[in-house]
This record gives C-alpha cells, sequence and structure tokens, in this order.
C-alpha cells in the first residue's frame, strides 16, 4: 500500500504541475489504532510555481485527489498551510507529527524548525475539547455504541491533558497520550476496547463501557474549567512565516 501511495503522489505532481513537499497519514493509522478495514487518510501540503502566487486570479488551495473505501487523498497548499499555521490550527501540529511519512523534504524541515512557535495552547485545547464533546454527544449516550467512537473522544480528551500539563502539541499515537495521561481506574476497559477496535471491522457496535463514559462526563467537565483560567490573547508574528513561504516558493 506505502508503494501505491508513493506513486499516487507522483501521479498527483505531474498532473496538478506542484510539488509535494510533506505528505503523512493522519487518521486511525496513525494514531496507532486502525480497525482490520480502515481506510488510509493520506494528507500533503504542496507548492506550486511562483508564478501562481503573483497571479490576480487564483484557483483552489486545496487538492482532493481521490476518495473510496481504501484511499481518501488530499491536501493543502502551502499558503493555506502558512496561514493557518499563524492561526495555530491544530491539523498542521499532527501532520508534522505523524509517525507515518510517505514524503518530506528539506522546505518542509525549514517549516518544522519553527512550527511549535506558532501553537497556541487555548486554540489546541477548544479544537480538541470540541472534537471530544460533540462525538460524545453523537455517539456514545445510547445503550448500544461503535466501539472505535471511544477513541474519537478519548484521544482528543487526553490530547487536552497533555496540553495542560505540557504546554506543547500533542503527540499523534494514542498510545503516547495513555500512558502518560490515561486513569488507571479505565485503563482495563480502555485496552479492551482497543482490542475490539483494532480486531474487527469499524462498524463493531455493543453496550456501552459504563465506566469509561463516567470518566468521560467527569473529565470533559474538568477541562472545561480548566480552559477558562487560560489568558485568551496571544499574538503572533508573520515575519517568520512570511520568509519560509518566500524562501519555499
Amino acid at each position: 500500500m506505502e508503494e501505491l501511495i508513493k506513486s499516487k503522489l507522483k501521479e498527483i505532481e505531474e498532473k496538478e504541475n506542484i510539488k509535494i513537499l510533506h505528505c503523512v497519514e493522519s487518521g486511525s493509522r496513525a494514531w496507532g489504532f486502525a480497525s482490520t478495514d480502515s481506510d488510509y487518510d493520506v494528507r500533503f501540503i504542496y507548492v506550486r510555481p511562483k508564478e501562481f502566487y503573483l497571479r490576480l486570479d487564483k484557483t483552489r488551495d486545496v487538492i482532493e485527489w481521490q476518495l473510496d473505501d481504501t484511499l481518501d487523498i488530499n491536501g493543502w497548499d502551502i499558503s493555506k498551510a502558512l496561514s493557518l499555521l499563524y492561526k495555530s490550527n491544530p491539523t498542521l501540529f499532527e501532520w508534522n507529527s505523524s509517525p507515518i511519512v510517505y514524503k518530506t523534504t528539506k522546505e518542509w524541515e525549514s517549516i518544522a524548525a519553527i512550527i511549535n512557535k506558532y501553537f497556541v495552547a487555548k486554540s489546541g485545547l477548544y479544537h480538541y475539547l470540541s472534537t471530544a464533546k460533540s462525538n460524545y454527544s453523537e455517539y456514545l449516550k445510547g445503550e448500544i455504541v461503535r466501539f472505535k467512537k471511544y477513541f474519537y473522544v478519548l484521544r482528543p480528551v487526553l490530547a487536552c491533558k497533555w496540553i495542560l500539563a505540557e504546554g506543547t502539541p500533542p503527540p499523534m499515537l494514542f498510545s503516547d497520550l495513555m500512558g502518560k495521561y490515561l486513569d488507571a481506574s479505565i485503563r482495563i476497559d480502555v485496552l479492551k476496547l482497543l482490542d475490539l477496535k483494532m480486531n474487527n471491522p469499524e462498524i463493531t457496535e455493543g453496550n456501552r463501557f459504563e465506566k469509561v463514559n463516567e470518566y468521560l462526563d467527569k473529565t470533559i467537565l474538568e477541562i472545561e474549567e480548566q480552559i477558562k483560567s487560560l489568558p485568551s490573547t496571544h499574538e503572533q508574528n508573520w515575519d517568520e512565516l512570511n520568509n519560509v513561504f518566500l524562501s519555499i516558493i
């Protein structure tokens, strides 16, 4: 599959007349809890020829290349990526730290060298908390639940705990988050859920895990209270992003 993905990247570069700067796995495979039938969430950052950035008429700054049962491939233009980095968009920190890298370049290294300067804890916390709350209310309140959805709540909750404690972007791997910040009281249940998630199809359902739900109820409220005490303002600087953008194009 890795060879197929790399061949797709070459095809995209040729047909779109771009250079891919960084390409990673971004979904459950990168988080370390893929199911037996999980697809591949391939994400990339690309740059076009410099003339493109001097035009009055612009094309889209996103390439959506493929979406089927096996592959989900899309990417962002470098201008979009850096503009979102200025706003501390959590997605970019995840792509930068993915353990599964299909391609990277020296140009991306110049971004990786400064990326954490643009991390704003409060922005990351609100992103992960919102993700946890929406998935929890939509998928885990019934008597019968889809087991995979627990990890779309547990991972962002633990990411919040990481940010509150460390002040840095959380790691991609769920095992890193779990090893450091998961309460011992639910560890056995979470390990059972991991086994169910990774050794069964995505749609596998069953009775909800009451102890895990109780933990999520309590922890989400605690995180909300902790976020309120954090400062709201954080000034960023465009200079380094402008410089790296100019050096890349």
